[in-house]
């Protein structure tokens, strides 16, 4: 009687039975968490492979959490939040330390702030990242925007673009830019409000990015910044629907070409408000636009002679 392999319908849970073939001997293979290799002749076709999952297994009745891959990584910090923090006060259980450990713990962190700034790569990016938060949180703009022009910077530091040039005008130019590749309705004059340096420095810094790497930054248009407008003037949906029909016809008609796209829209408003009867100045709408009352005269009644 022969015996029988009791090992036969046996299932594990760490092998997976591959659809492809042995190369060699067309037998059958099979992939485990280290390798894959053929189970006729033994050839191993591929080793040390990457697992994506957790190294962690969860089950309903279990209470702790077994989670041991600490916080995600932070774009926004120059080393990407991965620093240990040193206490100040207090241990892990909440009690007041002896002065003679606090003394101690305040030399740990001055050690470690040298040691995490130790270049001057490092202090420029520290320095960059802090002008970029601020002029985000200026512009309310959200975190997705703040990590990627953190990432923008990061990639202009490596590219050696700012050896003689402001770190402010980059950084600001940097917001700029990624606010032009999400289609953000946001002017340089905008931008400029918020950053330690000119529009012309936002400008040319805007310029040197856009040159050097090559940036997806579509032109901005009008109809962008038609619902930025007519949120800050208050005015109503008819108004606003009413207003892309404008714009629509000035592209149609080529009105407002190479000019300032906010100015357009204002002109576009300021026409829209007229027909639904509310009440809007001219000096409201050019200030909101960051146009002269001039300009959006001159949009107002190049619209107007071709209606």
């Amino acid at each position: 009687m022969a015996t029988r392999d009791i090992y036969a319908n046996t299932f594990d849970e760490d092998v997976q039975t591959s659809q492809h073939s042995c190369p060699e001997c067309d037998g059958r293979v099979t992939t485990n968490t280290h390798e894959t290799v053929c189970d006729d002749c033994g050839l191993i076709l591929s080793d040390q492979a990457i697992d994506p999952g957790p190294e962690w297994r969860s089950f309903p009745e279990d209470q702790t959490n077994p989670e041991r891959t600490g916080a995600p990584l932070t774009p926004s910090l120059h080393d990407q939040g991965l620093s240990t923090t040193i206490g100040k006060h207090q241990d892990g259980k909440g009690r007041i330390l002896p002065l003679e450990k606090q003394r101690q713990l305040r030399r740990l962190r001055r050690e470690q702030g040298r040691a995490q700034r130790a270049t001057t790569r490092e202090r420029n990016q520290v320095r960059g990242f802090y002008e970029i938060r601020r002029i985000i949180s200026g512009l309310d703009l959200g975190r997705s925007i703040r990590d990627q022009t953190c990432a923008l910077f990061r990639t202009t530091q490596e590219e050696n673009l700012l050896r003689g040039r402001s770190l402010e005008a980059i950084a600001a130019g940097c917001v700029y830019a990624v606010c032009r590749c999400n289609s953000l309705p946001r002017s340089i004059a905008e931008i400029a409000r918020f950053a330690q340096c000119d529009e012309t420095s936002v400008r040319n810094a805007f310029g040197v990015l856009n040159t050097e790497l090559g940036l997806p930054t579509p032109p901005p248009t009008p109809r962008l910044f038609i619902p930025q407008l007519s949120s800050a003037l208050d005015l109503s949906p008819t108004v606003r629907h009413r207003a892309l029909d404008y714009i629509e016809q000035a592209r149609e008609r080529g009105i407002g070409n190479g000019c300032n796209p906010a100015g357009v829209a204002a002109a576009c408003l300021e026409l829209a408000s007229r027909d639904a009867e509310e009440r809007v100045l001219q000096l409201d709408l050019a200030a909101a636009a960051d146009v002269s009352t001039c300009t959006l005269r001159k949009h107002r009644d190049a619209l107007v002679a071709v209606a």
